[in-house]
């Protein structure tokens, strides 16, 4: 199994510019990678990667580093449904881009084939699902931070990241782009969460409201309906045979 990064970025409350010095803050950074054939398509093929400092199922803290790497191919099918988290790889400022080659650059450059008004669903999604887990009305209500909880009655944490899907994905269906760090104005709201300025029940109409403007941006939007696959894809193939030619040649 071997691979080489494209891109590495640095993703997660540093980046969107909401990290508070409470201890609970950790590094996330997300790579894309080009596979070599057989990680690719043979009998024990793999498209992710993870590495973190604590071990599986232990919570990450202050200090620690989660690290997620996807095959180029598994990058482009989730970032062009419209997946939030792995669209952010596509604006991640530069400051915050660990490891970057051309063709690493060259899928940052392809981000207005890839983003549509497919994200729409991903993000009003993921939204409803987190903000019924907040609630306890999907399952078990989310409480992984119990600190938070006995602090302000709720994992503020998790509130605030509900709350931030819904400013990024307005954005991004009004712009084509997620803006990194967050808009002061976004970023104030997103950390007044945060910090449990509001109760659960403010916090909970706020959500909604997000979620009903993201509605407004999607029926507005001037994005393309779906993305431009075809060539997006084209480009794809042509990365991993060039990537697999050079292999060759040094073997």
């Amino acid at each position: 199994m071997s691979y080489k990064t494209i891109l590495e970025v640095v993703v997660g409350s540093t980046v969107h510019g909401t990290a508070v010095e409470d201890g609970l803050e950790d590094l996330d950074l997300m790579a894309v990678l080009l596979e070599d054939q057989k990680t690719l398509a043979g009998f024990n093929s793999t498209d992710t990667w993870t590495s973190r400092s604590k071990p599986m199922g232990v919570r990450s803290e202050a200090g620690d580093v989660d690290w997620v790497g996807y095959g180029l191919r598994k990058y482009l099918r989730l970032a062009l449904k419209g997946n939030p988290t792995v669209l952010l790889a596509l604006f991640v400022p530069e400051m915050n881009v660990r490891v970057v080659t051309p063709e690493g650059e060259a899928l940052r450059s392809l981000a207005p084939a890839i983003v549509s008004k497919a994200a729409y669903d991903p993000f009003r999604g993921y939204m409803r699902q987190q903000h019924e887990r907040l609630l306890g009305s999907r399952g078990q209500k989310n409480v992984t931070r119990p600190e938070l909880v006995e602090a302000y009655g709720y994992d503020t944490k998790y509130a605030a990241h509900v709350v931030r899907l819904g400013l990024q994905g307005e954005e991004l269906l009004r712009t084509g782009r997620i803006s990194l760090p967050m808009p002061e104005a976004d970023r104030a709201l997103t950390l007044k969460v945060r910090t449990g300025r509001f109760s659960l029940a403010e916090v909970s109409e706020l959500i909604s409201e997000a979620e009903h403007r993201l509605g407004d941006a999607f029926a507005t939007s001037p994005l393309p309906e779906q993305p431009d696959i075809s060539n997006v894809e084209q480009w794809m193939l042509t990365v991993y045979l060039g990537h697999w030619s050079q292999t060759f040649d040094q073997a």
